[in-house]
């Protein structure tokens, strides 16, 4: 099927209408034919990528615009070690730390300009942040909307409130409807996650067409990949959960095949905090969705396992995963701008497991995040803590709690996919108190905004950031020599001892293959070896048959032909 026929596909089922799918797609080919004079060649990802995580304004020097002292300590410090930088939302906003967006297209001036963008793209590839589930009330399109102009009168949701909303999916405990004020009277409009978060109405082509070219506005500034977030929620049908429906999942489908068209080379990375099962079905069918989805259930099980000093849960649900296609990858990471999802693994671990890592985060200074179950009850969503202060035992040294941070930063690097390392762990951060308590915003725990002078001052000495850093930027400098740590090489789970992690990664084209072992306990482990002999590559060091893994330690031993 050719794409213009794959696209008309997508708007029938989406609209139900044959006539309208095929003027949308007509409209589609004369409004995008602007990009065609700009394509771009796509290239497969492989073991060199890796993905800085960070907002825009986390380095600051009171001088230069923080995307340009961004640049400058990339430069300066990282490197080439991380090939791609995610900048979250990097737009005008009003709430939500950035996730409250007032203009799609604009740069936020406080953080600098389009200019200072495209500099950094000269030496990283770059994702751009998708808002698209919701915008600012305070942006052109709500504010239209409430005086009731054209095209905006139909850009949002409006419902009755007396509507039975109880099977409706919710991440928040706000309320579902918020009432405005408008031209024609008072209406109730849809707002999953905040009174400032307006949902858009995807009903309205009109709005999927704009966003689409929005999509397309940002490849063509730059990003190789593309978030689009709380993507979920974004179809609403009465009488269901307005989460995960099959318009959301074909509009994505729509996406891609216009990026393939327009845009090709640029992935599509979706975000969704759900269980797992939920969480990987926009893959797709491994070539028509996603490039690639985030790993919600890795941050998780990697506290759990290192608290625990026991893998058995973690390797039990890496055994069990698949992917679709070789097509398609997962998104790795264990710390971000928002906390840690724990619904995630709801049917991975139980419901005391999970209550074990709410305590564990409450004992160490974190915040939990509840969701509203739709009857009166609550559970926990998220822990909102810095993933070092996570993985804090009771009464440690820090050279213990660093060297289980690092121990958890080598799992992630090991998996297969690409992996994502949010800038505080890079950075060897901790729970930042200050930004929470004067806030009032649980996140902000985990979203200090640095001084870049005193940071460097740190870098330069014998500090706890130094050693995190310096040893992290190595790890990743290792990982990207070798094929066997390719998205698209194999990964075995070998359950020998529950104290271990241990992957096996396995480039057949290149007939490479890494045996990853990660001691999660405070026990010293003999573990016998998949291989006769190799080299450990974060050592250099010789190993035949066997090895003695200290507590915490870790080990990518490259297997000898």
């Amino acid at each position: 099927m050719n794409k213009r026929a794959q696209i008309e596909k997508s708007l029938r089922f989406i609209y139900k209408d044959e006539a309208l799918a095929v003027k949308l797609a007509d409209d589609i080919e004369r409004q995008f034919s602007k990009y065609l004079k700009d394509t771009m060649k796509g290239v497969e990802l492989s073991e060199k990528d890796s993905v800085l995580i960070t907002y825009g304004d986390t380095l600051q020097d009171g001088k230069r615009p923080p995307l340009q002292v961004m640049a400058t300590f990339l430069k300066e410090y990282v490197g080439d070690a991380v090939d791609a930088v995610h900048l979250l939302p990097m737009y005008p906003y009003t709430s939500d730390d950035g996730f409250s967006v007032t203009d799609y297209r604009e740069i936020n001036p406080d953080l600098g300009t389009w200019n200072d963008i495209d500099k950094l793209r000269d030496s990283y590839h770059l994702m751009f942040d998708a808002v698209i589930n919701h915008i600012s009330k305070s942006s052109e399109w709500f504010q239209k909307y409430l005086k009731c102009e054209q095209p905006y009168k139909d850009y949002f949701i409006t419902t009755d409130p007396d509507t039975d909303y109880s099977t409706v999916i919710r991440p928040r405990t706000q309320p579902l409807l918020t009432p405005f004020k408008t031209a024609e009277g008072i209406k109730h409009v849809w707002t999953t996650f905040s009174e400032d978060q307006i949902d858009l109405n995807f009903k309205n082509p009109d709005v999927l067409i704009e966003v689409i070219d929005i999509l397309l506005a940002y490849s063509h500034s730059g990003a190789k990949f593309i978030r689009l977030d709380a993507i979920g929620f974004m179809w609403k049908e009465d009488g269901t959960s307005c989460m995960h429906l099959p318009e959301t999942h074909e509009i994505i489908k729509l996406c891609k095949t216009i990026l393939d068209v327009y845009a090709p080379g640029t992935f599509l990375i979706t975000e969704t905090n759900v269980p797992h099962k939920d969480n990987i079905s926009y893959f797709g069918d491994g070539t028509d969705e996603a490039k690639l989805v985030y790993q919600f259930p890795l941050p998780p099980l990697v506290m759990y396992s290192l608290l625990k000093g026991n893998a058995e849960a973690l390797a039990r649900w890496a055994d069990a995963l698949e992917l679709p296609s070789k097509e398609v990858t997962f998104f790795n990471f264990l710390s971000s701008h928002d906390g840690i999802g724990v619904r995630p693994v709801e049917g991975i671990l139980s419901g005391k497991e999970i209550q074990f890592l709410a305590d564990s985060a409450l004992k160490h200074g974190g915040e939990i995040s509840y969701k509203d179950n739709g009857d009166g009850t609550r559970s926990p969503y998220e822990l909102n803590i810095n993933y070092q202060d996570a993985l804090a035992g009771p009464d440690e040294s820090d050279d213990i709690r660093i060297r289980r941070f690092l121990a958890a930063q080598t799992i992630l690097l090991s998996m297969q996919g690409v992996p994502g390392i949010y800038i505080h762990s890079l950075l060897g951060s901790r729970n930042d108190y200050y930004g929470k308590t004067v806030s009032g915003i649980a996140r902000r725990i985990n979203r200090e905004k640095l001084d870049i002078n005193i940071l460097t001052a740190q870098l330069r000495k014998n500090t706890n950031r130094k050693k995190i850093f310096d040893e992290v930027i190595r790890r990743l400098n290792i990982r990207k020599q070798y094929s066997g740590f390719a998205p698209s090489s194999g990964q075995e789970i070998v359950m020998e001892d529950r104290r271990v992690f241990y992957i096996v990664r396995r480039d057949f084209e290149k007939n490479q293959t890494i045996h990853v072992l990660i001691n999660v306990s405070a026990e010293s482990v003999t573990m016998p070896l998949k291989c006769k002999r190799g080299v450990d590559l974060l050592t250099d060091t010789q190993v035949m048959e066997q090895i003695v893994l200290d507590e915490l330690a870790a080990v990518w031993i490259l297997e000898e032909q």
